[in-house]
């Protein structure tokens, strides 16, 4: 029998959300594939830099060492590089100690269409368009944010940082607040309540890990997980009912109502936040790992 991905938290990420490859990305930009394959291929032996990515994978990766036998989390990379040009990549995963077995190297293809195949959870790319491809088919994905990790601040336990409009909930209310305004969106989410908000692209990924976080006692969790939201009184009822309804557990939440976010994101410690919205992410992305969420392509908020 097949190795079975289906009951494993699966994160796909790219070589160049894993690691620093801006400079190598460059060359690419400015010279082109042929040069950029002859410059990794001459540095096979260079270790790359860390990435933004790289303090996620290294800690969700530690929790497999409680599971020996049936390892919690899988990382698998999926690059747009080829196989000649992969050997840079893979022997700086050796370097760093990293337990990533799994790889996909499509040669400049698209990538989504590999990502159910491998029953990903989360894509994490700093490629818009493979990050708007993956959204698109329903996949939880983040196009990652340029960000420079002086600390490598390093812990043995995960944690991930969620907005709520737009990425664990649907953007139904979103759409209103942005259309009709404050009022209309208060009003709304009054008269629904007790109405479970629907699934955003990042609800399945929040279920995933509560069913990690479910085999260890609170206390000794290795994942904590935050909503840090503008919702604020009397709108975050909702939110909290939601939670309740979708019996998931969430460790942490703020609700800022308009407060900046970045302080409470690097209070929080993340190791990465998921947002929808720039405005948000200029901050946070300067001291803490963000990526963001982009909205499917027939989506209203698109247009607005």
């Amino acid at each position: 029998m097949g190795y079975d991905l289906n009951k494993k938290l699966v994160i796909a990420i790219s070589s160049r959300a894993l690691f620093n490859l801006e400079d190598e990305n460059k060359i690419f930009e400015e010279k082109g594939l042929d040069d950029y394959y002859k410059y990794q291929i001459e540095n096979e032996d260079k270790q790359i830099a860390q990435g933004t990515g790289f303090r996620l994978v290294n800690n969700l990766l530690k929790i497999n060492e409680d599971f020996p036998e049936d390892k919690q989390v899988e990382v698998i990379i999926m690059s747009r590089n080829n196989s000649a040009t992969s050997l840079r990549i893979t022997k700086s995963i050796e370097k760093y100690n990293l337990d990533i077995q799994r790889s996909a190297w499509t040669g400049g293809n698209d990538i989504a269409k590999y990502l159910k195949p491998f029953k990903v959870d989360l894509f994490l790319s700093a490629n818009e368009e493979d990050v708007q491809n993956a959204i698109n088919e329903g996949i939880a994905s983040a196009r990652i944010l340029p960000y420079e990790n002086l600390d490598n601040d390093f812990s043995e336990q995960v944690k991930i940082a969620f907005d709520g409009d737009a990425v664990l909930f649907s953007e139904e209310s979103e759409v209103i607040y942005k259309t009709q305004g404050l009022e209309a969106f208060l009003e709304h989410e009054k008269m629904n309540v007790s109405n479970a908000m629907k699934d955003g692209p990042f609800a399945q990924l929040l279920r995933v890990i509560s069913n990690i976080q479910a085999k260890y006692p609170q206390e000794k969790t290795p994942i904590r997980t935050a909503l840090i939201t503008a919702r604020n009184s009397p709108a975050h009822e909702r939110v909290i009912r939601t939670l309740s309804d979708w019996n998931v557990r969430l460790d942490e939440a703020f609700f800022l109502g308009g407060v900046d976010k970045y302080e409470v994101v690097k209070a929080f410690g993340a190791d990465i936040f998921f947002d929808d919205q720039d405005v948000h992410l200029e901050s946070t992305s300067k001291q803490t790992p963000s990526a963001k969420v982009l909205y499917k392509e027939e989506s209203i908020l698109n247009r607005i």
